[in-house]
C-alpha cells in the first residue's frame, strides 16, 4: 500500500527559539534539526512523496533540508513539496490544521497510488517504524489511527488531544487541550488515514466552518462513531518539545546513553543535512564531561552536561554547565554559564556570568553580544 506524509512545520511556539525559525528547523541535538526526524521516520517507512505545511519564517527550513536528498525525496515523481501560503495562494495564517489541508488540496489529490496519508508534527521527536503504524491501521479497519503514548501525562501538563482506555483498548474519554492525570494517553500528533476519507472530511469540515484536526475531526468521530478510531501505543521514547523548559530538559537528556541510543538507533538511522566540518579541537587543559560535542569546536575551558553545536569556541577558563550551545557561539575567558540556551551566533565577553534554573533557562536571541 502506497502512502503519502505530510508534515506541518508551524504548530506551535517556545518563546524566541521560534521567533524567527519555524518548530520543524529548532536544531536539536548537537547537529539536527526538528523535521530531520520526521523525514527520518518517513523514508524508513518507503514514503517517497512528501509535503511540508509552513506558515511563515520557513527559510531557514528550506535551506536546511533542499532537494531532500538526504532522505532520498530528490525525485522527478512524488518527492519533496514545501506548501507555503505564497504557493498555495495564501497570505493569511491558518485558522487550524484542516485549513492548512484544504488550502494542499491540490497537493492531496496529486498521485492516485497513494492510498494513505500519514501526517506528522515537528514539535515531538521519536524514532517510530511508520511502517508498522500503516500496517495496524490498514489491519483495525478503522477511518483513523491515531498514536500515542503513555507517560506524558501528568496532571500538570495541558495535552493537545488526550485519550484513556477501557480494559479491552476501546476509548472511554477523549479530551482536547485538557491537563489530564497519568492515566490518560498523550496524542503523538501523528495521524494516518486513507487519503479519499481525509479529502472528504476536509472539504466537508471546511464547509461548516470547523478548522481543527483535534478539536473538529478526531474529537468529533469520537462522538458521532466510537468504534471509528483505532489508537496505536508507541512504546519507544518520545520527546514532546512543546515548551522551553521541555526542549531544554528533553536536549541535555540526550547526554543519557539509552535515551540516546532510542532515539537514534542503528538500524534506524536520523538522517540530517550533511555539513563538511573539521574535527573539533580539545585544548590540553580543557575537561569535558558528559556532553555532546559537534565537529569544529574549539574548547579550552570546562563543559559540563551540556550540547555543543557545530563550530562552538570555549575560550579558557569559561566553565559551561546544563547548557545548549548553538552553532558558532563564543564563550569568553573566564565566563559563567549555568542553565543557559544560547542561540546561534552569540558572544558572551569574558567573566560574564548567566546562570537560570531547569524550570526557566535564560535565553540569549541569535547574534546577540552580553
Amino acid at each position: 500500500m502506497k502512502a503519502m506524509g505530510i508534515i506541518f512545520a508551524n504548530d506551535g511556539t517556545i518563546g524566541s527559539l521560534t521567533e524567527k525559525r519555524t518548530m520543524a528547523s529548532l536544531p536539536f541535538g548537537g547537529r539536527y534539526r526538528q523535521v530531520d526526524f520526521a523525514l527520518s521516520n518517513l523514508c524508513a517507512a518507503g514514503i517517497r512523496h512528501v509535503g511540508i505545511i509552513t506558515r511563515h519564517s520557513y527559510q531557514s527550513l528550506m535551506n536546511h533540508i533542499g532537494s531532500g536528498e538526504e532522505w532520498g525525496l530528490e525525485l522527478e515523481e512524488g518527492g519533496l513539496e514545501f506548501l507555503t501560503p505564497y504557493a498555495m495562494s495564501r497570505t493569511d495564517n491558518y485558522r487550524g490544521k484542516l485549513e492548512s489541508l484544504y488550502s494542499a488540496m491540490a497537493f492531496l489529490e496529486y498521485g492516485k497510488e497513494d492510498e494513505y496519508v500519514i501526517m506528522i508534527d515537528s514539535a515531538i521527536l521519536s524514532n517510530i517504524d511508520l511502517e508498522d503504524v500503516l500496517d495496524a491501521h490498514i489491519a483495525s479497519g478503522k477511518a483513523l489511527t491515531v498514536v500515542t503514548k503513555a507517560g506524558i501525562a501528568n496532571g500538570a501538563k495541558q495535552l493537545d488531544l488526550a485519550l484513556k482506555l477501557n480494559e479491552d483498548g476501546s476509548i472511554a474519554d477523549m479530551a482536547v487541550d485538557y491537563v489530564a492525570p497519568a492515566d490518560y494517553l498523550a496524542s503523538m500528533d501523528i495521524f494516518v488515514l486513507s487519503k479519499k476519507w481525509l479529502v472528504h472530511q476536509v472539504k466537508e469540515h471546511i464547509a461548516h466552518a470547523l478548522y481543527h484536526m483535534d478539536r473538529d475531526l478526531v474529537l468529533g468521530l469520537w462522538h458521532s462513531d466510537p468504534a471509528a478510531i483505532h489508537v496505536y501505543q508507541f512504546k519507544g521514547h518520545a520527546m514532546f518539545n512543546e515548551s522551553v523548559e521541555e526542549y531544554f530538559n528533553n536536549s541535555l537528556s540526550l547526554n543519557c546513553k539509552p535515551i540516546r541510543d532510542d532515539l537514534f538507533h542503528h538500524n534506524h538511522p536520523v538522517y540530517t543535512k550533511v555539513r563538511d566540518r573539521v574535527p573539533s579541537y580539545y585544548g590540553e587543559d580543557c575537561e569535558i564531561e558528559n556532553c555532546i560535542v559537534a565537529d569544529g569546536c574549539m574548547l579550552e575551558g570546562e563543559v559540563e552536561n551540556s550540547v555543543l553545536f557545530r563550530q562552538v569556541t570555549v575560550c579558557e577558563g569559561a566553565e559551561v554547565e546544563d547548557c545548549i550551545i548553538m552553532n558558532d557561539a563564543v564563550i569568553g575567558e573566564g565566563a559563567e554559564l549555568k542553565y543557559v540556551i544560547l542561540d546561534k551566533d552569540v558572544v558572551v565577553r569574558p567573566g560574564a556570568k548567566l546562570v537560570g534554573s531547569p524550570n526557566a533557562p535564560i535565553i540569549i536571541r541569535r547574534g546577540e553580544i552580553v
